[in-house]
């Protein structure tokens, strides 16, 4: 299946078989194992979650563990499952802008969940914020942990996980869960799955870019979010309409579903006529995709810090709760905050970037860390079980 324009979190639905078994964030595929260390249970609710998890999926069989891995089938997540050769169960999909159909699906995919989850008997729910996932858990009285990364997200709306791990710079006084409950990495969740990442010189190739061209990568509001602000929606049309005045300019633009694609061809056609702005007809690896870009615009979230983290300059049109991450990462020169529309003339640089064919590697402290915090968590909650953890 093709979805128009997507590029998300470091994955690419046009790889060949080849590169998907060179890809340095391919995972194994998930086993069934008998060896007694435990079930885990691993819920993907959101499509940044594919790349988040594979290297912990790896971690945990590593060390052990069963994994069951549950998809809900929206936003190229289970795409992107498939591209990652991970064995998952596909259980829901999403239900629209609307409240009270967000509410009555995540009941019913709750509902959906509950068969799988008795037959399996996890030991861990393990997310990062899927509100099924925290329900069932609770319902069931299995153990649970959401890694979060903004504390503003409507993750605890009906239920509290048992442990949240979140970023050091989140204050424990933004979370809501017990204090002693609340575990810390450093860095930020793309800094899991980012030094994994190999540059791949030729996707350039496939959008006719000039070498004198800037080429900016923009990503749309997440308009059906339910933290979405329409002032996102106006920086987003003035960022189009400014550097669609600049000839030396050439966007790629990555909507976040058909619908709002065709919004924008429509609205914007003259400079699809000539060809500078340019849509991926296909799902694109994101991470190569912000890698060879001079520079990055997005109004969400994790576009924005994969960005930082490959050290690509970065500009956010997100209007919604600034995070205390994304606050961190401006403060130190990693993302640039736009704020109104004179921002746009005002902070915008647009200039070639250079870049070498290779990302700086470094140790994943990390993933090392969230690591080290499932194992504790697992021994401290069944410490009869884990003593050869």
């Amino acid at each position: 299946m093709t979805v128009e324009g997507n590029a998300m979190s470091g994955l690419a639905s046009n790889l060949d078989s080849e590169q998907l078994r060179k890809s340095p964030l391919r995972p194994a595929a998930v086993t069934t194992r008998s060896d007694g260390a435990g079930k885990i249970w691993i819920d993907l609710d959101n499509s940044p979650h594919v790349p988040f998890f594979a290297p912990i999926i790896e971690e945990l069989e590593q060390s052990g563990h069963s994994i069951l891995l549950t998809a809900r089938d929206c936003f190229q997540v289970c795409e992107l499952a498939d591209l990652l050769n991970l064995s998952y169960r596909r259980v829901g999909r999403h239900y629209g802008k609307n409240p009270i159909w967000k509410l009555a699906g995540l009941g019913w995919r709750s509902l959906q969940l509950i068969p799988t989850v008795l037959r399996e008997k996890p030991v861990l729910a393990l997310s990062h914020g899927s509100r099924s996932q925290l329900l069932v858990a609770n319902l069931l009285r299995i153990p649970s942990v959401t890694i979060a990364d903004y504390e503003f997200a409507r993750i605890w709306m009906l239920v509290h996980p048992t442990w949240v791990i979140t970023p050091e710079i989140i204050a424990d006084s933004a979370i809501h869960a017990r204090q002693d409950h609340i575990l810390k990495y450093p860095g930020i969740k793309e800094d899991v799955y980012v030094p994994r990442f190999n540059p791949d010189p030729s996707v350039l190739a496939k959008f006719g870019v000039d070498r004198a061209d800037v080429v900016v990568l923009v990503r749309p509001p997440a308009t059906e979010a339910h933290y979405h602000r329409p002032e996102s929606d106006e920086l987003f049309e003035g960022v189009l309409n400014f550097l669609g005045g600049k000839p030396q300019v050439k966007m790629i633009l990555l909507p976040r579903n058909e619908r709002q694609g065709a919004d924008i061809r429509s609205k914007w056609a003259t400079l699809f006529a000539t060809g500078q702005i340019l849509i991926p007809n296909s799902v694109l690896d994101g991470l190569n995709l912000i890698w060879h870009s001079d520079l990055v615009i997005s109004g969400g979230g994790t576009m924005n810090r994969e960005a930082a983290a490959l050290g690509v300059p970065v500009y956010s049109i997100f209007r919604g709760k600034i995070g205390a991450v994304d606050r961190y990462l401006a403060s130190v020169e990693r993302l640039t905050l736009i704020e109104n529309l004179e921002d746009i003339g005002n902070k915008l640089i647009l200039k070639k970037r250079n870049r070498s064919s290779t990302v700086q590697k470094r140790p994943n402290t990390t993933l090392s860390t969230i690591m080290q915090h499932i194992t504790t968590i697992l021994k401290r909650t069944y410490p009869e079980k884990c003593q050869a953890l």
